[in-house]
This record gives C-alpha cells, structure tokens and sequence, in this order.
C-alpha cells in the first residue's frame, strides 16, 4: 500500500474544504483533498444544488422546455466542475479520486491501496438525501434528470427545496400539487407573510394541500418530489477508528469547528449546521482562524440570511415580529411592494409582487429581522445582514442614496 503524509488532508470538494485546500496549498503546504466521485468535484452546491437548480429555474423563467433547460444544465455543469478540479490542481492541491475511511486519529484509507495521513484533517463530506430514487419516487437529484416532463408532479415537503421546484416545474407546464404535511404554510414566517406566499403560489396554479403523505406511489402523479430534507453524510467513513463523537444529527464540533480530535475539524453540512454553501464557506474563515491565525473568529451569534428562490424570491433574516416582541419594543415598517411609488423597477420587469417588511427595536433603531418577498430579495437581503453584523441602525438604511430604477429604493420607501 502506497502510504502519503501531508500537511492538510481534507476528504471531500465542498465549500469549506476546497477552499482551505486552495489557500494552504497556495501557502506552501502539501495538501491532498479526497473526493469519492468525480462527478462532485467542487461540491454539493456546484453540481446537485444550488447551481444547477438555479440554472434550471432562470431557464423555466425564460419559457425553455424541460428538457432543453436540462441538457443546457447539464453542458454548464460540467464546465462547472471540470473547472473547480482545474482551480484546485491550479493551486498545488493533489486531489484524490476514491472514499476515505479512518484507520487512526488522522490517516484514512483510500481504496486498497492508498494510506494518507495529514497533521490537520478536515472533514467535508457534507450531506446526503435520505431518500433512495425508485419508479416514480425521486429526491432533489434525480429529479433534475427525468426523462419526460411530467404532466402532473406531487411534491411532498413545503420547505425552500419543495417550493424551489414547485416554482420550477410550474413553469415548466406540469400540474403541481405541493404536500405541506403541517398544520400550517411556512410556519417559520410571519403569519402575513406565509398568506402572500400561499396566495401567490396558487394564483401560480400551484395547489397546495396541508395534510401528510405516507404512502408516495399512491399520490396522483406522474412523479414524485420527496423533499424532506438531507442528513450528513457519516456514513461508512469510520469515524470510530479515529476517535471522532458524532451523533445522528452530524459530526460534533465547537465554535472554533474543532472535533474532539486535536487537528481533526470538520466544516459544513456534516456538523450539522444550516445546510448553506456560504456557511460551509464561513466555517472555512473559522477553520483559518483557529489553524493558521489568533483564533478570533468563530462561529459563534453569526447571523446569516436565507432564500427560498421562488419568483420572486422570499429572503429573510433575523426575527419574526412575534419572537421580537417577546424580548423588545418593535416598530414594524410594512407595505406591499405594489404600493411602494418610490420602487418602480420590479413594475417595469413584470413582477411587482409580493411584500417587504422590516422589525425594528423601537428605541435603537436596530433591525431585528426583515423579510423581503421581491424580486432581487436576494440581493437586497445581504445589505440587511451586513447593517444587522455591524449594528447600522435601519435610519442609515434609509437615507442611502441608491441608483434608480433600483429595488434598493425599498430602503428609502421603508426605513427613511
């Protein structure tokens, strides 16, 4: 058996550890990053999720049928990945083609006949479905593959993957019926907020039933979306060998994303974190920090923000009004964005649904949370995280001078 010794292993091309394989490469250390398929060189993101997905839903958006959307997603993808293997080989990285399994605290088996042992190890192997594809059952992946469009497709799951492609596949001609399985629509939104939604998605066509599915084949459709949710993928790595605690909710790690194991991180998807790729890619700074700098920065009272790409898109961050006024004073700023005068670009693109609303404490003017279903939310959304970061009260916000027709101006509109 062929046995290496590196100074940074990292199994699997996520966000998180493709990006520290990069940079220490680029600094001057032998780095070997393991990858079990080639066709996941760069990550979940890159090559299942985000990237693809998007491509897929701006084809939709722009009338292509299915299949062409799909073979055009397919042909970008594989740009897409054959590139990131380029960046990292660019950058002095040795990757590695196979499945790692702990044999010791730091050294992984790869195949039968490769050893590699690293002085800093990092896990990235992010998350996986839970689902195995079968007849007309499919999970987040195989989906995006089918054969035929189908004329009817059930979804069960109303998180952001669910309604992600409920939008898709609405646009793409199928009948599409979303299976909440709660009492109620997106109930981790203000109550107003999940109306909007739930009214715009219908007036869509997109049919929307709160009741639980337990027997899939049974669902009137010619396919079926189970989206409902991924779990890390721990699986078969051995994680025992090494002495690494792990539960069934992911590898178990402190703020500074260390494992138990001194030298032994793990980033990402796998600890159970936010499934996000730019979380995987914050854990990364984390990771840095803690190896190769003072340990400042951690994880630890990030806030972030999400987005559910439907069209337009919902992006929120922070709290909900109801978890805001448990513990401050708020002032709520509200409107529809049909009603904003002062906003008049999502008219002029077509698309001036949905709302925007913002809770401020009352006293220090500080955004407490926001939710913004518009087009360009996810933009705007980033703008709201940085004023929350950095405590920049929403009056700041507000007086921007920002260029025009631009959907910024809801700041002006709001928060002036």
């Amino acid at each position: 058996m062929e046995v290496l010794e590196v100074e940074v292993l990292v199994i699997g091309f996520g966000k998180a550890g493709k990006t520290i394989a990069m940079k220490r490469a680029a600094a001057g250390d032998k780095v070997a990053l393991v990858e079990q398929s080639p066709a996941m060189y760069g990550g979940t993101c890159v090559n299942i999720a985000c990237v693809p997905t998007k491509h897929l839903l701006t084809s939709a958006a722009k009338g292509l049928a299915f299949l062409q959307a799909k073979e055009n997603r397919n042909t970008f993808i594989a740009k897409v990945n054959a590139a990131n293997k380029q960046m990292a080989e660019g950058k002095g990285v040795l990757v590695v083609d196979g499945f790692a399994q702990f044999t010791a605290s730091h050294t992984v088996q790869v195949g039968a006949e490769l050893s590699i042992t690293g002085k800093t190890v990092i896990i990235n192997t992010g998350a996986v479905s839970g689902i195995t594809p079968h007849g007309k059952v499919h999970d987040s992946t195989s989906i995006q593959q089918l054969a035929t469009t189908p004329e009817k497709l059930a979804i069960v799951g109303a998180g952001p993957i669910g309604l992600e492609f409920a939008t898709m596949f609405n646009q793409f001609g199928s009948e599409v019926t979303v299976y909440n399985g709660m009492p109620t629509f997106l109930p981790n939104f203000d109550p107003e907020v999940a109306q909007a939604v739930h009214e715009h998605l219908t007036s869509q066509g997109i049919k929307i039933v709160n009741q639980m599915v337990d027997d899939f084949e049974s669902l009137d459709a010619d396919a079926v979306l189970l989206a409902i949710g991924r779990k890390p993928a721990v699986a078969d790595l051995n994680l025992a060998a090494a002495g690494i605690a792990y539960t069934d909710k992911g590898i178990e790690v402190d703020d500074h994303c260390r494992t138990n194991v001194p030298g032994v991180y793990a980033v990402g998807d796998v600890t159970g974190a936010p499934q996000f790729t730019y979380i995987s890619y914050d854990d990364h700074r984390v990771v840095l920090s803690d190896r190769w700098g003072d340990g400042s920065y951690t994880r630890k009272g990030r806030i972030f923000p999400t987005t559910t790409f439907l069209n337009p898109p919902l992006s929120t961050i922070g709290m909900t009004e109801a978890a805001a006024r448990a513990t401050h004073e708020v002032e709520i700023r509200q409107a529809n964005i049909a009603d904003m005068a002062i906003v008049p670009r999502p008219k002029i693109v077509g698309n001036p649904a949905g709302l925007a609303k913002f809770i401020l404490d009352a006293h220090t003017n500080q955004i407490l949370g926001a939710t913004l279903f518009c087009i360009d939310s996810q933009e705007l959304i980033n703008t709201v995280a940085v004023a929350m970061t950095n405590q920049i009260p929403a009056q700041i916000l507000g007086d921007g001078i920002y260029t025009h027709p631009a959907t910024s101006e809801i700041f002006n509109a709001l928060l002036a």
